[in-house]
């Protein structure tokens, strides 16, 4: 089993791990920077205000729409630095018309977060534009099964081989749903979606990053450039898979 980063709540654990998880989210604004369209285009994200992912997109000079969780704090409507913050529900973007947007930013999880999946993909298809692209991530089943073990649901291991739909408690109480590649590729082809690729978020341990980022910090930039140079390919490897799809159609 893998080491299951972020599923502990130990103050010493997430000591430990401060230095995989700057790696880590460097990857990830670098993955982000090398999706993102070339050219200006109205960019709807669900990712959630922690991914950043709505201000990196404004910065890149994108009209972004940054939906915030009906259930979450309230937040009025507004305009900040190039981004139009809407509180709605990520879930139905019943506010948005059909192939509205160029492209879907849906980070940080929040389709594992949403556990009728097949529902909230469907949206996302439905209010791209033709071509319009969509980015997401999700938990692995590597990193649910590592969660499952850690807390001994040693019935609900035996059952996850033969589950279509694999629902995995977090000790904080919430829920998760993983996936193994070809069940993501699945629901994203079911919901008209061409699958472009799909790759674990990083493939390097954090006790290799750690390694590394001790011996010269300075190495951080090589580390990245080391992920977003590796062969894609659909081992589910990582403790999250990200994936990137386009809605089909003139």
């Amino acid at each position: 089993m893998p080491t299951v980063v972020g599923a502990h709540h130990d103050p010493d654990d997430a000591d430990s791990l401060a230095t995989y998880w700057t790696f880590y989210w460097a990857v990830a604004d670098a993955q982000l920077t090398r999706w993102l369209p070339r050219r200006p285009a109205r960019v709807l994200d669900v990712s959630g205000p922690r991914a950043r992912c709505a201000q990196q997109a404004a910065a890149a000079g994108h009209r972004v729409i940054e939906v915030l969780d009906a259930h979450g704090p309230a937040e009025p409507d507004e305009v900040a630095r190039g981004r139009h913050r809407v509180v709605a529900e990520a879930r139905t973007l019943r506010f948005l018309t059909d192939g509205s947007v160029d492209a879907v930013i849906a980070e940080n999880r929040m389709l594992s977060r949403h556990l009728v999946t097949e529902s909230t993909v469907g949206e996302i298809a439905r209010v791209l534009t033709p071509g319009g692209r969509l980015l997401l991530s999700v938990d692995s089943l590597m990193l649910g099964l590592a969660i499952l073990a850690e807390q001994n649901h040693w019935a609900q291991l035996s059952d996850v081989p033969s589950a279509e739909v694999v629902l995995v408690p977090w000790p904080d109480g919430t829920i998760s749903r993983c996936f193994w590649a070809d069940q993501l590729r699945e629901l994203l082809t079911e919901a008209g979606l061409e699958v472009e690729w799909i790759r674990s978020r990083t493939v390097l341990s954090p006790s290799t990053v750690d390694h590394v980022l001790s011996a010269d910090p300075r190495a951080l930039s090589r580390l990245v450039q080391t992920e977003l140079t590796a062969t894609l390919g659909d081992e589910s490897v990582g403790i999250h898979l990200v994936a990137s799809a386009r809605r089909t159609g003139a």
